[in-house]
């Protein structure tokens, strides 16, 4: 695969995630329950943080948010960032609790002063700021000059970073969402023009696990292999979990990541296995190795089959009820439907341990 060119941008620091600068493309995800309801908030930290998600951002939307800060900082190993809008004393809040990002807009959270204070407190504490624009909430001066487009877009992150350079502060990544993907492909290709900032990339307001998963692939794939991009979110309808895993495949495909990939074949009338079956539980069985470099085949018949089994790492060949496994490009033995996803597993098992 042709290796993609990154932008050059600067170098900022999520707690331990580096960012931009030729740092890995990191996931992101968001929780979807109240901050406050810590238990549940744990949860599903800790099952982000299963799922290989990089960053984690929850809304802070009142004091009791914020006050549930230190307890999940002394849990989560993934950087942790406070969605924060139009209150100053929050972010303020969320950096004394040891937050390690604050997402806000400088233009909304208060008075001159205020944006001053909050800026100071995070500069101390070495904690970046992510300016976040999204199509839906323009500023109404912007709008009324540029009507929803790239340039209002643009211009709209342009106004908040003036803000934070003025203060003398830099620790900044950019987002300019929308969910339309020609109008997200626009605006971030003219602001990564004007500006050298890390970029996070999505697509905000996907939709749901299927149609969501398609305009982020679509959006945040095409940035990316044009260079453009540094951390990314997809926004889903769905569990945030799932999110995570589409971004992983996202880059697994450009080549940014490396990992599991599970080659499959779609089904037709020469298949005699019930192969939809058989995929979905060898990525279950799988999961726990999501992050090695290994192709896996699973191929439903004849045709097709041993030939891309023997080129994967690892590999079953589908027949009449059984299937044929394969290892590093050789048949293995031939084994019963029933006992394929198992066999495949300990083969893989073994084959790792002697790597």
């Amino acid at each position: 695969m042709e290796q993609i060119v990154r932008r050059p941008t600067r170098r900022i620091f999520l707690g331990g995630v580096p960012i931009g600068d030729g740092a890995p493309v990191s996931i992101q995800s968001m929780l979807n329950v109240r901050t406050s309801d810590v238990s549940g908030a744990l949860r599903q930290i800790r099952e982000l943080e299963a799922a290989g998600c990089d960053i984690i951002r929850f809304t802070i939307a009142d004091k009791a948010d914020a006050a549930a800060i230190p307890e999940l900082k002394r849990e989560a190993r993934a950087p942790l960032v406070a969605d924060i809008h139009f209150d100053h004393q929050l972010a303020l809040a969320a950096l004394e609790a040891g937050i390690d990002g604050l997402r806000i807009n400088p233009g909304n959270i208060g008075s001159r002063d205020k944006v001053e204070e909050v800026v100071k407190a995070a500069a101390e504490r070495k904690v970046p700021i992510r300016i976040g624009v999204n199509s839906g909430s323009l500023p109404k001066h912007l709008l009324a000059k540029y009507g929803v487009s790239a340039q209002a877009m643009v211009e709209a992150a342009l106004e908040h970073v003036r803000i934070l350079e003025e203060l003398h502060f830099d620790a900044i990544k950019i987002s300019v969402k929308a969910s339309r993907i020609p109008l997200m492909l626009e605006s971030y290709r003219l602001l990564s023009q004007k500006v050298d900032y890390p970029l996070h990339l999505g697509v905000t307001e996907a939709g749901s696990l299927l149609s969501g998963s398609v305009k982020s692939a679509l959006g945040l794939g095409i940035l990316l292999s044009e260079g453009i991009g540094d951390t990314i979110r997809v926004s889903l309808t769905s569990d945030p979990v799932q999110e995570v895993i589409v971004g992983k495949q996202i880059l697994r495909n450009l080549g940014l990541r490396r990992g599991l990939d599970i080659i499959s074949c779609p089904t037709c009338g020469r298949t005699r296995i019930d192969l939809i079956a058989l995929v979905h539980e060898v990525e279950e069985a799988l999961r726990p190795y999501s992050d090695i470099p290994l192709t896996v085949a699973v191929m439903g018949c004849a045709v097709n089959g041993p030939g891309e089994a023997r080129e994967a790492d690892f590999g079953i060949a589908g027949g009449d009820g059984e299937g044929l496994l394969f290892a590093r490009g050789e048949v293995v033995k031939k084994v019963r439907e029933a006992d394929l996803v198992w066999e495949l597993l300990a083969l893989i098992q073994a084959g790792i341990a002697d790597a």
